[in-house]
């Protein structure tokens, strides 16, 4: 027998001697094994190491669930690898799963230290859909709307979880990929199991076999939380409602020897049940504390990290809950070593990048009802025959996330040489109706509450129809019928009606109106209701580019030109238009990183002519931005936009029109500060603006702007453009990001007029 080995069992006895001696040994028995120990020591070498590696006791080692308190886990495991001690098997629940999952790949302690110390863990809880993922008509009802609510037989409802666990997933996807092909968890690195729970019949689920990210999620699905995943036609969530410490199964894996991590609570009074989260721990644990006693009394090494202040979702202290099960593991070393063997764990994984490629050569999908295949290839933004990087099978995943037609997404990845098959499992929202309501105040529409209603499939598969109507000061609507055939044409229709009352220093006419009645200003009625018909497709996958037909009937009224009502326009206008537009900010107000363009080409051929001056004229306009974030929490964020038309003659009431912040804008009316709204008017212009935004604590910031522009009559057509700017405007503001959406409250001033303006702004712009 080699020496090590003989070590190794002299500390698996002293380990054994320590238990029995800790229940008063009498004299007898004491003397009894104080005299049969050196004999049985002596004996084993001679009869039972021929074949001394069958013959060591294995190890295993059982995490229990317990969210984020589960992280001491990995504490624990680097007190292990310290102390030498090879693991056999592993099992474990919930955060356990995770861990243990992970680290029975073929992770050290230490690599789940970093990776976990590394993670956006309000990512993992609210299962952050990154801005860019999502399609413009998806960004838009983001962007509006402060809440969603399901909406069934005129009801109200509540959705099914918060969360439906696609980060975590796309996350454990990635850093499992190196065993992806693994479909025994017995053939891991580490053998291993983890327990889920049927949500249907209640009963205990030993997932042992498949895929493992799937697994080890599913045994994670906390309820309410995160959705329940399906694992061949069973309903499973968290494996802590019936075993969270599965040391049974472990055993019968072929444990001898059981190390135990216990990050359960104990039951808790009144006084510390005062959350959700705390409560819905305590039911889901009352049947495991019960148990405890007698798992307890069946685990050699029994560790309990103090972790009792922490909540299951205390993510943000994973350091000190991480340090606390170190503590833990080094108050029981002693007995760690009497198990070590000074055996290296397996060799470090080299985590897969999101860079790293896959070779897609097949894409399957359930066969689904509402929505097509091309819908489906079209929200990956990848297709069958192509290398992509797990960035983008990421991004593609959030994009099918993003459009909340999924109650449940998971996918599995299979191998054949060096083709890979996306297995796509999608489970349909049943939900076609929803409630949304959202709320804005600005200088210009004033107050306005905003109530919407949206049903999907109304007609056809793929399709969805919006009505939003805008309660306040300024009834509005917006109705959108859109039908989205991803990489295919898609097609809608739109209709909106815009109307706002305000004192405005342009008279669309270059100022001549000003100068002939002597006024610097005058209040309009202005309305505007505007039909398109459009189709869009996908661009070289990111890009979106579109075009169709548009009605529109502009309405402007005065009461200050004659002391009476004087109607200024009330004409039909018919055009043709088309446009291209990108854009990958991750926050619409406050981007750190991203960029975005626009452009848009207009013809206007026909009009009612209410004064009958039309003739046929084009727009060409394009918009672009780039956020920048240095020094952590300052983001530069540069921006120009121009536009110029093009005829004999244009409709002054087309112009551009520059002033004010903080408003949903609508034909060519564009924000700029130092001015008041609708200041700067002129059938061309150019603009430039560079904004610094510092990001002081969580949602807040601060922010300064400096916007410079020309603008006037046919500018393009000399150099007039490129001269030093005849407008510029400067403005401080301070933002504060809540549910309703921004609030932003803005101080501006010009060099050019001297006046200063506060404009303030609550909630999403519509």
């Amino acid at each position: 027998m080699k020496r090590n080995d003989t070590i190794f069992w002299n500390s698996i006895f002293r380990l054994l001697s320590f238990r029995v001696f800790s229940i008063k040994p009498t004299r007898i028995t004491s003397f009894f094994i104080y005299c049969l120990l050196p004999i049985t020591l002596y004996l084993i070498p001679i009869t039972s190491f021929s074949q001394d590696t069958l013959q060591k006791p294995k190890i295993g080692l059982v995490l229990s669930g317990g969210g984020a308190k589960g992280l001491a886990h990995i504490g624990v495991l680097k007190v292990i690898e310290e102390a030498g001690i090879k693991i056999d098997y592993i099992g474990g629940t919930s955060m356990g799963a995770i861990v243990g999952g992970l680290y029975a790949s073929g992770y050290t302690a230490r690599q789940l230290d970093s990776i976990f110390k590394s993670t956006d863990y309000d990512a993992v809880i609210q299962d952050f859909i990154p801005r860019n993922s999502k399609n413009f008509y998806e960004k838009g009802n983001d962007e509006r709307y402060a809440i969603s609510l399901p909406f069934d037989n005129f009801k109200l409802g509540v959705p099914a979880a918060l969360s439906k666990g696609l980060y975590n997933y796309n996350l454990i996807t990635r850093l499992t990929n190196h065993v992806y092909e693994v479909r025994d968890f017995k053939k891991l690195p580490i053998p291993f199991l983890c327990i889920a729970t049927d949500i249907e019949t209640g009963e205990e689920v030993l997932l042992d076999k498949g895929f493992l990210a799937q697994a080890i999620l599913a045994s994670g699905a906390f309820p309410t939380l995160y959705s329940p995943i399906e694992i061949d036609g069973k309903y499973l969530i968290d494996g802590g409602v019936v075993n969270n410490y599965p040391i049974v199964e472990l055993k019968k894996m072929g444990a001898d020897i059981i190390i135990g991590v216990d990050v359960q609570d104990d039951l808790k009074d009144r006084d510390h049940l005062q959350d959700a989260s705390r409560i819905l721990v305590q039911i889901s644990n009352l049947q495991m504390i019960h148990r405890m006693n007698k798992n307890r009394d069946m685990t050699d090494v029994y560790i309990k990290p103090d972790v009792s202040s922490f909540s299951v979702i205390s993510f943000d202290q994973n350091e000190t809950i991480i340090k606390r099960g170190e503590e833990a593991g080094f108050a029981v070393y002693e007995k760690l070593k009497l198990l070590g063997t000074n055996s290296d764990k397996q060799k470090t994984v080299k985590t897969v990048q999101e860079t790293d490629s896959l070779y897609i050569k097949t894409i399957n999908t359930d066969k689904l009802e509402n929505y097509t295949r091309s819908y489906l290839i079209g929200k990956l933004r990848f297709k069958p025959d192509t290398k992509i990087s797990f960035a983008d099978l990421r991004q593609g995943i959030e994009n099918l996330n993003a459009t909340q037609n999924f109650n449940s997404i998971s996918y599995t990845i299979d191998k054949e040489c060096e083709d890979h098959t996306i297995n796509l499992s999608l489970k349909e929202n049943k939900l076609k109706t929803f409630m949304k309501f959202g709320i804005h105040y600005d200088q210009l529409y004033k107050s306005g509450v905003l109530i919407n209603y949206t049903h999907k499939k109304w007609l056809f598969k793929n399709d969805v129809l919006s009505a939003d109507i805008v309660l306040g000061d300024n009834i509005r609507y917006y109705l959108d019928y859109y039908i989205d055939n991803g990489f295919y044409w898609s097609f809608g229709f739109k209709s909106s009606f815009n109307q706002f009352n305000r004192n405005i220093k342009s008279d669309f006419s270059g100022g001549f109106l000003f100068d002939e009645l002597g006024i610097n200003s005058f209040n309009v009625d202005f309305s505007d209701l505007t039909h398109r018909l459009y189709v869009q497709t996908v661009f070289i996958q990111k890009f979106i580019a579109g075009g169709g037909v548009e009605l529109k009937t502009l309405k402007i009224e005065s009461e200050t030109l004659q002391n009476n009502l004087t109607l200024l326009e009330k004409s039909n206008y018919f055009s043709v238009f088309a446009n291209m537009k990108y854009d990958s900010f991750d926050n619409k107000f406050f981007p750190k990183k991203g960029w975005y363009f626009s452009g848009d080409v207009q013809s206007f051929l026909y009009s009612s002519d209410y004064t009958n001056e039309f003739n046929r004229f084009s727009i060409f306009k394009a918009d672009g931005a780039i956020a920048k974030t240095f020094y952590e929490d300052f983001t530069l964020r540069v921006q120009t936009e121009g536009g110029f038309a093009v005829g004999e003659s244009t409709v002054p009431f087309f112009n551009f029109v520059l002033g004010g912040y903080g408003f949903h804008r609508i034909n060519n009316f564009r924000h700029f500060y130092g001015y008041d709204f609708l200041s700067l008017e002129g059938n061309s212009f150019v603009k430039a603006a560079f904004s610094l935004n510092y990001n002081f604590h969580k949602r807040n910031h601060f922010n300064f702007t400096a916007n410079y522009a020309n603008l006037g009559t046919n500018i393009f057509e000399t150099d007039s453009w490129l001269e030093k700017p005849a407008y510029s405007g400067y403005a401080f503001g301070y933002g504060l990001e809540t549910i309703f959406g921004p609030i932003e409250l803005k101080h501006s001033w010009s060099p050019e007029t001297k006046d200063h303006h506060t404009w303030i702004s609550v909630g999403f712009w519509f």
